[in-house]
């Protein structure tokens, strides 16, 4: 997986009538666009993620 600072990281819910997780990817800590990233979400907060086989990166 790699991405660019601007692209949406979209983390799809595991349980029925959970939502996805959208959130902006601010910082990339990997080489090469590589995980892990720092994500901030739509409710503000922000977190180091490493993606896994639920997410997909958006091109900004």
């Amino acid at each position: 997986m790699q991405a660019n600072v601007g692209d949406t990281l979209i983390v799809h819910g595991h349980v029925v009538g959970q939502g996805d997780r959208k959130g902006e990817i601010i910082e990339i800590r990997g080489p090469d666009g590589t995980p892990p990233y720092i994500v901030r979400f739509e409710d503000g907060s922000e977190h180091l993620i490493f993606p896994g086989p639920d997410a997909v990166i958006k091109p900004a």
